[in-house]
């Protein structure tokens, strides 16, 4: 099934299409696979990451960056090209099916960057979301903390202002990228005094300043793509404090709130081929005409299918100017307990071996290994499926809320 998305969105296909094959370097392609998805959690960031350093990815960064398609869903005066999430969409596409990567720039683009966009000052704007475009700056995310699991509002770091400073106190937890990042977003309380959701300030912080330090976060996967970070005394100027100082908790919330509807139509082809995979690895072991195997291998493509159409359903709905709401949340807990329950079928067919890691150093794991082990990270990170539940009970169900149990 194809979604008819009109004659215009027909043409900006079209053209991203020629631009791509005509500005796409040679080799590009194939010096990494790009379309393949890299868990959380898990292995896979080295291969990319040398790719990355190539000469062809370096034309093929500049190549975007002169046609404004580095943050392309950014507004025209703060360096995108506007494009609203059905483009988005089309463009991933596109990428997609060239084959060649979309130069993003992670948290400083989906999360920060809409946050200043929204809440910054003329000044802080033309500051800060320039750096991020061009990737001078990286960004990590200093939310979660130690013995606050879900509840962000629970945060004990502290920011004292000193003139025209902030200095800032305290720990995180669970920081994805820290040994990539050169900058930091933190969430830190600045008026003790304030109710739990007030006296909160979002300021952006340099990660390399030594006054921080981070440790690797070692998973049951064996990787280390979490850190926990310690702030001893932090000082950023108060220029860095977006949204006002004890006005964090509203910023905060379009970082979290801001949505990527364009990654709708593509979010089920990484989970596509690897499904393909694993029916291959089904058949190498013979366990293919199985009749349990078979019936899981049907059970989980019926699951991408449903993602597909599911990721149909939100780009017919953002052509017509919904705005996502609480299917964002639906979608989240599918593709994650999909993800985990796929890891668990993938070890049942491997069987024996599956129990044997593969020699090395550290602690080396094979692909099947890795997605049984770092797909359960899925339904925690990004909001839990718990958490997940009770927004879709909630907003979406119209459930009362769960009762809250007073100790």
């Amino acid at each position: 099934m194809e979604l008819d998305l009109g004659p215009e969105i027909a043409q900006f296909r079209g053209e991203m299409r020629d631009w791509i094959a005509g500005h796409a370097p040679d080799g590009l392609a194939e010096l990494a696979d790009w379309n393949r998805s890299v868990v959380t959690g898990g292995y896979g960031y080295g291969q990319r990451a040398r790719a990355m350093a190539s000469p062809p990815y370096q034309r093929w960064e500049q190549e975007l960056a002169e046609a404004r398609l580095i943050c392309p869903q950014w507004p025209e005066e703060f360096g995108g090209r506007s494009l609203d999430a059905v483009r988005m969409a089309v463009f991933n596409e596109e990428l997609h099916r060239a084959g060649v990567p979309r130069v993003i720039r992670g948290m400083g683009e989906s999360l920060v960057g809409p946050s200043v966009i929204v809440h910054g000052t003329a000044e802080q704007r033309a500051h800060f979301l320039p750096r991020i475009i061009s990737g001078e700056d990286v960004y990590c995310q200093g939310f979660s903390e130690p013995g606050t699991g879900s509840d962000l509002a629970g945060l004990q770091t502290r920011g004292e202002v000193d003139g025209d400073e902030i200095i800032i106190s305290g720990q995180k937890l669970w920081t994805s990228g820290a040994a990539r990042a050169n900058m930091m977003f933190v969430l830190c309380r600045t008026d003790p005094a304030a109710e739990k959701h007030a006296g909160i300030s979002y300021v952006l912080i340099n990660f390399t300043d030594p006054a921080v330090s981070y440790q690797p976060v070692r998973q049951m996967s064996g990787a280390a793509e979490f850190a926990q970070d310690f702030f001893d005394g932090v000082r950023a100027p108060l220029f860095n404090v977006i949204g006002g100082l004890n006005n964090g908790w509203r910023v905060a919330m379009t970082t979290l709130g801001y949505e990527r509807g364009g990654s709708a139509t593509v979010l089920h082809l990484a989970y596509e081929r690897e499904f393909w995979e694993l029916a291959d690895t089904a058949r190498k072991r013979g366990s293919n005409t199985d009749p349990i195997v078979r019936q899981q291998l049907a059970w989980a493509y019926s699951m991408v299918q449903i993602m597909r159409f599911s990721g149909l359903r939100t780009l017919a709905g953002l052509a017509e100017g919904r705005q996502p709401g609480p299917e964002a949340s639906v979608n989240k807990l599918f593709w994650s307990e999909y993800h985990k329950r796929l890891g668990e079928i993938a070890i049942g067919i491997e069987g024996a071996d599956a129990l044997l890691r593969p020699d090395g150093d550290g602690y080396p794991t094979t692909a099947w290994q890795n997605v049984f082990l770092s797909s359960r990270a899925g339904t925690i990170y990004s909001g839990t499926s718990e958490i997940q539940r009770n927004i879709i009970a909630e907003r979406a169900i119209g459930l009362p809320k769960e009762p809250r149990v007073v100790v």
